[in-house]
């Protein structure tokens, strides 16, 4: 029996606009578009694009416990977190496996929002609503925390690129006032009628310096009936930036370049430990330990202190000689120095970006480029195995008869935009 795919209010606009759909999470996207995934891929490192990423889910908790539920359910330590910024992290079960990545927005002390990936938001609210009970509030009063799933009632679309903040002024209300101590994730305004942030025909919005390519840009929250507007409103407004829509092939192979996984592929039903992603825990001043405990943390944590590291398995960054990838998933197959099986492949993607010059690799957007610089595109993704290895270490990946050699980096696409000063960019 066939399942009929949920769309985005921007689907209509796909498809009469030449975008080659598939199913992503349940939903109905564009993979490309007629410009194809190397030219889109190309316009967020060089300019700017736009990305529909309403397939995603936000789940809105609130309450005196708000914080309390998220410390024991998301693995970052919000303690510090201030109002106005977000931070990345994941949610755990009690094995220490991802459920899904989430990136966390603190609007103040007992109102927070949770954006997670297509699909999921009914799981993670219901794993919120689950734990609720684990809470120990005191003695003086019940636990007080409501958890809301706003699945498909708030859209979202992302700009990314070094121009995104110029085309942004031409649609803002207020850009020189929302623009101004604006750093890296950050975020300001809401879906509420009194909303800092607004469009200039007064559509309030939340506008967040953040996304998922590793260039400035931001994501926006608005409510649906306002996103085709606003999608066409910001395509206008960069035609003298070369601005295009994107799909989801170039925001895979520049988030594969930012060495940032893919909820469910790269991070999934194994321990979350021994990754590129340790920034996402926890950890205490000497890395022995954890500043909270949280779902899973217990099992992190017998992971990491074990003596006996059979089954533990690492996840590390590579980069190929050139453009050519193969498949990635349970067909695939990592090979050692001595032509031993010792993992999989997770991500396999073509950054167009960036090319080699003298055993180094460059962006079209390195300040050093050589003279006759041409990138010619790298492939570069994630493979999980199952012992440590050291950064530049050879590999064979192999799917069927294909192989490609690659090295093991910790870092892929060279100057990235995305930790920039604002100031840089408008």
């Amino acid at each position: 029996m066939e399942t009929t795919l949920k769309t985005t209010q921007l689907n209509s606009w796909h498809r009469a606009n030449g975008a080659n759909m598939a199913n992503f999470g349940g939903f109905d996207m564009p993979l490309w578009y007629e410009t194809g995934v190397k030219l889109e891929h190309l316009a967020v490192v060089e300019s700017a694009g736009i990305f529909d990423t309403s397939h995603m889910a936000c789940v809105m908790v609130t309450g005196k416990d708000a914080l309390n539920l998220l410390q024991l359910c998301h693995t970052r330590d919000l303690d510090s977190l201030k109002n106005g910024r977000c931070v990345y992290g994941a949610i755990l079960n009690e094995k220490g496996h991802v459920i899904d990545d989430a990136i966390v927005y603190r609007f103040d002390e007992t109102s927070y929002m949770v954006c997670v990936n297509a699909g999921m938001g009914t799981t993670v609210a219901s794993h919120f609503q689950n734990h609720k009970s684990s809470l120990i509030a005191g003695h003086e009063r019940p636990v007080e925390v409501t958890v809301t799933d706003l699945s498909e009632k708030v859209s979202k679309m992302d700009i990314q690129g070094k121009n995104s903040a110029k085309i942004l002024k031409k649609v803002l209300h207020n850009p020189d006032t929302l623009f101004e101590k604006m750093p890296y994730f950050s975020f300001k305004g809401d879906l509420s009628a009194d909303s800092k942030a607004r469009l200039k025909n007064g559509t309030p919005l939340l506008l967040s310096r953040s996304g998922y390519t590793g260039e400035f840009g931001f994501e926006m929250f608005i409510s649906p009936d306002a996103i085709v507007q606003l999608w066409q409103d910001i395509l206008e407004a960069g035609k003298e930036y070369n601005l295009i829509a994107c799909g989801l092939g170039a925001r895979d192979s520049l988030r594969a370049g930012s060495v940032l996984p893919l909820s469910h592929q790269d991070v999934g039903n194994w321990k979350f430990v021994n990754t590129p992603w340790s920034f996402a825990l926890p950890y205490d001043s000497d890395k022995s330990g954890f500043t909270k405990t949280f779902i899973g943390s217990e099992a992190l944590l017998s992971s990491e202190n074990s003596k006996n590291e059979n089954g533990t398995r690492y996840t590390f960054a590579f980069v190929g000689q050139d453009l050519r990838k193969i498949g990635a998933g349970s067909d695939s197959q990592v090979i050692d120095g001595n032509g031993k099986a010792i993992g999989t492949v997770l991500t396999c993607a073509t950054d167009m970006a960036i090319g080699w010059h003298n055993n180094k690799i460059y962006s079209i957007a390195s300040p050093d480029l050589p003279e006759g610089f041409k990138a010619k595109g790298i492939s570069c993704g994630f493979v999980l195995v199952d012992r440590k290895l050291d950064i530049g270490t050879k590999l064979v990946l192999q799917e069927k008869n294909r192989k490609i050699n690659v090295t093991i980096v910790d870092d892929v696409r060279p100057h990235r935009t995305a930790r920039g000063k604002i100031s840089n960019f408008i």
